[in-house]
């Protein structure tokens, strides 16, 4: 490094520190006076020095690093023969002082007579508190590759080689903090949080890692609110207005204690209790906060620190410290004066106009002061630094003995004045040590340490504050984690009960989840379930019941459809079994009386054959809409259309056969015709049995290639599931009835031709009316049967047999049995063939 043009400029800065000479030396950097009222700087003369106060946590840090110093000097197997010098200043919790002091310590100490301009500088350094500190040191310092180690630095960005390629922290980055609190909201459930940033590198960066982490959990962030020590109070008041604005019940500050303590003080004077806080590693335990007053709004707090550990032989040292011991040392004779309420006069010194009881009388100690800085059972940011100071003072034994300490050494093998910074960067990537508390101590390719933190929960005890340990958060290598509470010793802001924290509550059974427009997704209005779709306590959203299930009255869960098929049981199935029974009766009925009058001329005038076999079918027809009654099956599915098809088929060509009957009698009485004699009995067996086969043979290819079958149909109700036969094929269902409607075309044709025939008993007359009902019956029938819906259908079809064949039966035979039966008279062979002229 050239320090020849920067030497002078450095020096100018009066900086006091905490110095020893040693042959190798090192720097730190601690915020012993924290920042308190801000300055602008004009760039019209040097910028005044910042006013700050005094913290006698900090303090602690840098007697914790003098400690280890010393400490490793006196050991035999860790730098023998070398001493260990160092050099600590105050950075005041600024990025400014904190520049100020790194290019201090870079430029070499100025309290070294040298005949060289400017002495050895630093060979590694430990700084900073703060994220905004540790990159201002990193980012310096970096092009001249000297170390840096943090020891309370938490920002991930500071993870980054490409930019901080010579920094290294004792202390988890906040990625892995992110990922425990994430852990930690997940384990609640909370999925409303509030969130506080401090406005820096530490507290900007906390935040984004930290919402990146719980997005991936489905929780929101409500609001965030940042702040900062030198905030004038109007910006504090609008952090205040809005967590009491807000329905957030958990909130996250990710905020150093010297930024948060403001924003602290005017929450607890405002009275805002019953907020969940959670903390960041960098207020959980800071002693300052940590009173009966400010516990009154953040008691229950709960946050992740680093473990903590107890470091032997520090008290004694503590106690020994003494502005009389050594007069010049910087920050002792403030820390002398905070803690025993007193100033020091030391000798030489004049005492000026100062009032008699505020000088010290030289006989104070320590030894029996029960302050909490002498506690060093619980070190957690002061074990860091004397981590750090070790981790340095194994990374230059390496680099000066070429081997790891422990081992015996037999001679330096590198000149220690010609130790450079950057060879004491590369040995402190590789450093892997275990110390003497059975820790592992190492940096990752990031110079990031393992992650493992402790939960820490604020519970008041005996009227202190306790920082009270109750889990446990490690990560591992593969990126999982690991987290162990003791939820039943947590003491809460509400008490017991695990606090909630959310937008909206969880929508009841039978609703959904409707985001509002303009608000997080956590932020919804819960509406019914459509029909068809439940939702129960866990469900986001309306999930579809089966096909054949719908949803309940409350949409909470699944039910059954109702099967819907024609039965017995109901008004409409014994009305079509009533009919259908009456007309198989009417048609047998008919029949007997038929066969019982069969030599009576009426009867013969009919061709009683013929009008058995019509008799016959209409039983058989009239039977059919049985078939259709019940739930479907295989079975009743093929019967009822086949069935249908044949007997009305059969039916058809019987009145065909009696229509060509008459149509050849009635030729048969022109001279010369001899078509009567050609069609006899004979040939109408031929007509009947052809005309039937030929549907017989449709119905057995209709059964061959897609027959009928029994299904379940969705389409008209949604709450019923209609049983009913499927056609099979349509093309096939079709021909059956264009067939039909054949014959029955062909008969009205042929009997209307006939209709005037001069006997007085014409039957062409009924075969016309009975056709011209069957074909309007079945003509309705089409349109009907498409548009019915369930169980009508059936019926429909059920209605257009009964009626076709009550058609036929009354048009045909009534007339007929009305002479046989009640004008026996008229039923003479004159009476038939008398002509109506004749007649009249």
């Amino acid at each position: 490094m050239n320090r020849v043009s920067g030497c002078e400029l450095f020096s100018r800065f009066e900086m006091p520190s905490l110095f020893k000479q040693g042959k190798i030396m090192i720097g730190g950097i601690f915020p012993v006076f924290n920042k308190e009222i801000s300055s602008t700087s004009t760039f019209e003369r040097e910028p005044p020095g910042v006013k700050c106060a005094f913290d006698l946590r900090a303090f602690r840090w840098t007697q914790v690093m003098i400690f280890a110093i010393e400490e490793i000097n006196k050991e035999s197997a860790l730098l023998p023969n070398i001493s260990l010098g160092y050099r600590i200043l105050n950075s005041c919790a600024s990025p400014t002082n904190t520049l100020r002091a790194a290019l201090t310590l870079a430029s070499g100490p100025e309290e070294i007579k040298s005949t060289s301009p400017c002495p050895p500088a630093i060979s590694a350094l430990i700084a900073e508190s703060g994220s905004s500190q540790s990159l201002a040191v990193a980012g310096a310092l970096g092009p001249f590759q000297v170390p840096v180690v943090s020891y309370f630095s938490t920002c991930a960005c500071l993870s980054d080689k490409a930019k901080f390629p010579t920094f290294f922290r004792t202390i988890p980055s906040d990625y892995f903090q992110a990922k425990a609190l994430a852990a930690l909201v997940k384990r609640f459930g909370w999925q409303w949080i509030g969130t506080l940033q401090s406005d820096n590198d530490y507290g900007r960066n906390g935040i984004q890692a930290f919402s990146e982490e719980v997005k991936k959990l489905g929780v929101c962030i409500a609001f965030v609110g940042t702040i900062l020590r030198t905030y004038p109070m109007d910006k504090i008041l609008d952090v205040v207005e809005m967590i009491k604005q807000s329905t957030v019940k958990v909130i996250l500050a990710f905020v150093p204690e010297g930024d948060f303590y403001p924003l602290m003080k005017e929450i607890v004077k405002q009275n805002i209790t019953g907020i969940q806080w959670i903390a960041s590693e960098a207020w959980i335990t800071a002693p300052r906060p940590s009173t009966p007053e400010i516990y009154q709004a953040f008691g229950g707090a709960l946050g992740f620190v680093v473990q903590k550990m107890a470091i032997p032989n520090l008290k004694p040292f503590l106690t020994g410290i003494s502005p009389y011991t050594d007069p010049g040392a910087a920050f002792v004779r403030d820390f002398w004066e905070v803690m025993v309420g007193c100033r020091p006069v030391l000798p030489g010194e004049r005492t000026g106009t100062e009032a008699t009881n505020d000088k010290c009388t030289g006989n104070e100690t320590l030894l029996n002061s029960q302050d909490v800085f002498f506690n060093v059972t619980e070190l957690r940011v002061s074990y860091n630094v004397y981590t750090a100071a070790y981790a340095i003072a194994h990374a230059l034994h390496q680099l000066v003995f070429c081997q790891p300490a422990g081992e015996k050494p037999v001679r330096p093998c590198l000149n220690i004045s010609e130790i450079q910074p950057e060879q004491v960067t590369a040995h402190l990537q590789k450093v892997h040590f275990r110390n003497q508390f059975g820790d592992n101590v190492f940096f990752d390719e990031n110079g990031d340490p393992p992650a493992s933190y402790d939960i820490i929960n604020w519970q008041l005890r005996d009227g202190q504050v306790q920082h009270v340990t109750l889990g446990h958060f490690a990560s591992a290598a593969n990126g999982d984690y690991k987290l162990s509470i003791q939820e039943e010793e947590i003491v809460w802001r509400t008490g017991k009960m695990v606090p909630s924290s959310v937008c909206s509550n969880v929508c009841p059974v039978g609703t959904r989840k409707a985001q509002i427009k303009g608000k997080p997704t956590c932020c919804f209005d819960c509406i019914p379930c459509a029909d068809g779709t439940i939702a129960n306590l866990t469900a986001a959203d309306c999930t579809p019941c089966p096909q054949e299930y719908w949803s309940s009255e409350r949409k909470d869960e699944c039910i059954p459809k109702t099967i819907e098929f024609l039965t017995y049981r109901e008004p409409m199935g014994i009305a079509i079994t009533v009919v259908s029974l009456l007309g198989a009766s009417l048609s047998l009925a008919t029949m007997m009386v038929f066969i019982k009058y069969r030599e009576t001329p009426v009867v013969k005038a009919s061709n009683s054959e013929l009008s058995c076999f019509l008799l016959f079918s209409l039983f058989l027809c009239f039977l059919c809409p049985l078939t259709f009654i019940g739930r479907p099956t295989v079975w009743t599915c093929m019967l009822r259309h086949t069935a249908f098809g044949v007997t009305f088929a059969l039916c058809i060509s019987c009145v065909l056969g009696k229509t060509i009957v008459v149509v050849t009698a009635f030729k048969a009485t022109f001279p010369g015709n001899k078509v009567a004699g050609k069609f006899g009995p004979a040939q109408q067996r031929i007509i009947v049995c052809s005309c039937t086969l030929i549907q017989i043979v449709i119905c057995i290819l209709w059964l061959k290639l897609n027959p009928p079958f029994p299904d379940m149909v969705f389409r008209h109700s949604n709450k019923k599931i209609v049983l009913e036969c499927n056609t099979g094929s349509e093309a096939a269902f079709y021909a059956v009835l264009g067939y039909i409607g054949i014959l029955a075309i062909i008969c009205l044709v042929l009997a209307f031709l006939a209709r005037k025939l001069p006997d007085n008993f014409n039957e062409a007359k009924f075969i016309t009316f009975s056709m011209l009902i069957f074909c309007a019956v079945w003509i309705t029938f089409i349109p009907a049967y498409v548009s019915s819906p369930g169980k009508f259908t059936v019926a429909v079809e059920t209605f257009a047999i009964l009626s076709s064949a009550f058609g036929l039966l009354i048009c045909i035979f009534a007339p007929k049995c009305y002479i046989i039966l009640i004008k026996p008279e008229k039923n003479t062979k004159k009476h038939v063939m008398t002509k109506k002229n004749m007649i009249s």
